[in-house]
């Protein structure tokens, strides 16, 4: 009995309250997977679910009773000693609960209607509510769900009652320094409750799509939990009528049929030709931290950061005019992964629920075994979410995989993840296709000291650092630390049966803005082109011959070509194109990077020796020179290529919105 550990009645009466919310929701989730089972998912198979769905649980039943906790812990609002706390208890559960319960009954009817669990998109019914309220009303037992919920509601407010005069009775002597140290466990573990996880980030929606299967990360979830999470995204959606009038554009910008079918598809089976003659080549896609085009060695910086990169890229495939299509680290994995430019605002797609199911062209790699390495955690940003729910198979290694020591925030440094990575991939017998993310070249700039003999720190006077891109010391040394882990691991994979077989391909993330005037045109600086201009680079000395091509290209292009140099057939949803193909490399119409500036909110096209960027209100439009300080002149045949430009930016806009809510994986 509890009142014998002479607990405070307070706290029995948390304690009590939670674990018989924490029930309620477990029969909920007990009751969706008997009622709505799936074929190959038995109750054993379905039991990280629920362990998953528990924790969710006790989240939320830890955020209801927090505030209750601190309330009440005063006097003036005491459930025993006043009867304004005794009112507060009950009325706070007596509005509470029935909305709880009416939560679980839409939840169940809507994962009836739609297989997934309920979201805030419901709310947007009541745009059309007469017509929504017609269609529940004929669909669904509405008198008898309201009759239930009333029923429930009052089974469920009854026993808490029950519960609160069971804890008042037994009176149990408590001192001041024993409901001091009370209280405070009892804060500490509901805090825990609602951080979900001893560790540095807490639990989140996207860890039950970690599962791998759409119907164990539904289970997982509670309406309570999603509906919430969801809700800052139900006004982000997409004008479906205005990507249809745009598809003519994107048809012969990809291109693809010239007419839209009538679910407006945009999937076309590639069976490329032509390619590198090796079969089933390895693939490692790193994804490069920061990897800012103007600070490195690849466009003469006088400061020499990237040697052993510039190296490389007169080694391999470089792509020298290559953007990322938005800024943020998130949106760069996204738009490598997915091939559609990340343009929810203000949050990350990757951050949005509804939005976390997404075909990916390395699913095509049929027979290969995927990892995604990573120094840190996934749980940043929700990327965890992206990958597992939507690559197959996935192998996820974080921080916590590896033997090396953490060094910052951002978990082991990157040259120990990239030999980290190089003790797995030495053992593969079959292809592999990996992707790596790195972070060291991020504030705080770490660089172990392990790696202080054999990477000397370097340093340049302050006009010299702010002329050619940096601001400190630390940013640039830490930039050539990037440099001297790339070192590491080719150096390290050389050695390797699988090197002379594998594909390594380079891309920027995001690069960062600063002054790029001195070795780019002055639009590179003042429009913040130096943002997203990063390297592209595919290096495979034995497979392919190198070049260097100018023509501008976007970091969504990366799987496409990835998948065309391997001989992969695939099936393309998104907006990327195979940067090899003879369309694009021979004709400059094709060659071309949009633009979403999320700080700026604006958006923009960059095409040969031209950009167009324009504010999403539509207030300004401006069109630059892309290779001088020139004014473009006032011809018919430039208005006709900003004209064009323009459109085209439009329809890429409207064409993305629409694609991040219509690109689900096949099922």
């Amino acid at each position: 009995m509890l009142h014998r550990l002479r607990i405070p009645r307070l706290i029995r009466l948390v304690f009590s309250t939670g674990i018989i919310l924490l029930v309620l929701m477990g029969l909920f989730r007990m009751a969706l997977f008997f009622f709505f089972a799936r074929q190959g998912n038995s109750l054993d198979h379905s039991l990280p679910s629920f362990v998953l769905g528990f924790r969710y649980d006790l989240k939320d039943v830890a955020i209801i009773l927090f505030p209750l906790l601190v309330l009440c812990s005063f006097a003036y609002f005491s459930p025993f000693d006043t009867l304004r706390g005794r009112k507060l208890w009950f009325i706070w559960f007596s509005i509470l609960v029935p909305i709880m319960l009416l939560l679980y009954v839409l939840d169940f009817a809507y994962y009836d209607y739609l297989s997934q669990r309920l979201n805030a998109n419901i709310l947007n019914y009541l745009q059309d509510a007469r017509i929504s309220m017609r269609m529940v009303w004929q669909t669904y037992p509405v008198i008898w769900m309201i009759i239930g919920v009333a029923i429930m509601s009052w089974l469920v407010l009854f026993i808490l009652r029950k519960t609160y005069y069971w804890v008042e009775k037994n009176t149990v002597l408590v001192g001041k320094t024993g409901r001091a140290v009370w209280l405070i466990i009892t804060i500490l573990l509901l805090g825990l409750g609602i951080f979900g996880r001893i560790g540095q980030y807490p639990l989140r929606w996207s860890d039950a799509f970690a599962m791998g299967n759409d119907y164990q990360a539904n289970l997982s979830l509670n309406p309570i939990e999603y509906f919430f999470n969801t809700l800052n995204f139900r006004h982000t959606t997409y004008d479906r009528a205005a990507a249809r009038k745009s598809y003519p554009l994107i048809a012969n910008a990809l291109p693809l049929p010239k007419e839209p079918d009538s679910i407006l598809n945009f999937n076309r089976r590639v069976q490329p030709v032509g390619a590198i003659p090796s079969s089933r080549p390895n693939i490692v896609l790193v994804i490069c931290e920061s990897f800012s085009a103007y600070k490195s060695s690849m466009w003469g910086n006088p400061l020499n950061t990237t040697p052993f990169f510039d190296e490389m890229c007169k080694q391999g495939i470089f792509f020298d005019r290559c953007f990322t299509p938005s800024y943020g680290t998130a949106r760069g994995v996204w738009a490598a992964l997915t091939g559609i430019p990340d343009v929810q605002y203000p949050n990350t797609s990757s951050r949005n629920p509804l939005i976390v199911d997404q075909h990916t062209i390395i699913n095509d790699f049929t027979g290969y075994d995927k990892y995604y390495f990573i120094g840190g955690s996934t749980s940043w940003a929700n990327i965890r979410g992206l990958l597992s729910a939507n690559i197959s198979g996935l192998h996820l290694y974080e921080q916590e995989n590896f033997d090396a020591p953490k060094i910052d925030v951002w978990g082991i440094s990157d040259k120990n993840l990239f030999l980290e990575a190089n003790k797995i991939f030495k053992q593969k017998d079959q292809p592999f296709f990996a992707v790596i993310q790195t972070a060291d070249n991020h504030r705080p700039y770490s660089i172990p000291k392990e790696d202080l003999a054999a990477f000397r720190k370097i340093e340049f006077p302050k006009d010299s650092l702010t002329k050619y891109g940096f601001e400190s010391n630390d940013e640039m040394n830490a930039f050539r630390y990037t440099d001297f882990c790339y070192q590491q691991f080719i150096e390290a994979a050389r050695k390797e049966k699988y090197f002379d077989n594998t594909i390594f391909v380079f891309v920027g993330d995001h690069g960062i803005a600063g002054e790029a005037g001195h070795m780019f045109p002055r639009v590179w600086t003042t429009m913040r082109l130096d943002n997203m201009h990063v390297p592209l680079l595919f290096f495979a000395p034995k497979l392919i011959s190198p070049k260097r091509y100018h023509g501008v290209c976007s970091q969504i292009d990366v799987l496409p070509t990835i998948a065309g140099l391997s001989r992969i057939p695939y099936n393309n949803t998104s907006l990327g194109r195979d940067l090899l193909d003879s369309m694009y490399l021979n004709n400059s119409e094709y060659q071309f990077s949009f633009m979403f500036d999320v700080d700026m909110h604006t958006i923009g096209i960059a095409r040969n020796d031209y950009f167009l960027r324009k504010q999403l209100n539509g207030s300004r439009q401006e069109f630059v020179s892309l290779v001088n300080n020139d004014t473009i002149p006032d011809t018919p045949e430039t208005e006709a290529i900003r004209k064009n430009m323009a459109a085209l930016t439009d329809a890429f806009w409207q064409t993305s919105r629409y694609l991040l809510f219509n690109n689900k994986k096949p099922h």
